[in-house]
């Protein structure tokens, strides 16, 4: 088992956002937070909407988080996506410990050569199910989940061709490419939610309902928010891809 990761750890993590919705932006925050475990000063938020983003890692930053953004997709060209697709692409070069969840997933993708689609047919909205690949049994952070496992989603975007040097680790039977890393780096990104549980998906459901047209009557909505997990076998994943890169350096 790897060391557990101090509280006291010098180390940060940067956390890109894509929000307009203030509530949504909190949200978010103090859901990587849940998930990684970090303390409060260790994660550095940047919201691009708001903040221009650097194209050097801020001081004492080991790894980057992504997350996702309701009213932005990442197949569309905003004033910030040339400097997010640069960055990513200077995370590659640098090996930097780069994880992105759903949105964060597809601009990864999207940056070192694959491929991302808007696809309403293939939507995926509330709890579902994941299986592995070979590859993901086999790899160091993807191999402590179950061959098949429980998650949560919300997306209508996703991607149909995985960047060039990547490996598929994880997919289901509404499509590939649940989750992908670059190959011999800790570069990582999945297409569910690895941050959240039921509640807290359920509030981004909710505060993003008019942009899923694919949710379509109150009914079917309900219907997704009941079939939500509270609790999934990935609700580990994030603490331990910071225990496996970042590592514990006590400050």
């Amino acid at each position: 088992m790897p060391p557990e990761l101090s509280t006291e750890t010098s180390a940060r993590v940067l956390l890109i956002q894509a929000r307009n919705t203030p509530h949504i932006e909190r949200q978010e925050l103090e859901c990587f937070l849940e998930r990684t475990e970090l303390a409060s000063d260790q994660i550095v938020a940047v919201n691009l909407v708001h903040t221009p983003l650097s194209p050097c890692l801020p001081a004492g930053v080991e790894a980057v988080l992504i997350g996702g953004a309701g009213e932005y997709s990442a197949v569309e060209e905003y004033p910030w996506t040339p400097a997010l697709l640069d960055f990513v692409r200077m995370l590659y070069a640098n090996s930097v410990p780069t994880f992105g969840s759903c949105w964060g997933h597809q601009v990864i993708a999207r940056a070192l050569g694959g491929t991302v689609i808007h696809d309403s047919r293939r939507a995926e909205l509330g709890g579902g199910t994941v299986t592995l690949t070979d590859a993901g049994r086999r790899d160091e952070l993807f191999s402590t989940l179950p061959d098949t496992f429980n998650v949560n989603m919300g997306h209508h975007d996703r991607v149909v061709k995985l960047p060039p040097g990547s490996v598929e680790l994880a997919y289901n039977d509404s499509q590939p490419n649940q989750a992908f890393r670059m190959r011999g780096r800790p570069l990582f990104g999945t297409q569910f939610h690895s941050e959240l549980n039921a509640a807290r998906t359920r509030e981004r459901l909710e505060a993003y309902r008019e942009y899923y047209s694919e949710i379509g009557s109150d009914e079917h909505f309900e219907t997704i928010l009941h079939g939500l997990l509270e609790t999934t076998e990935v609700d580990h994943l994030l603490r331990e891809f910071i225990v496996l890169y970042v590592g514990c350096r006590t400050a």
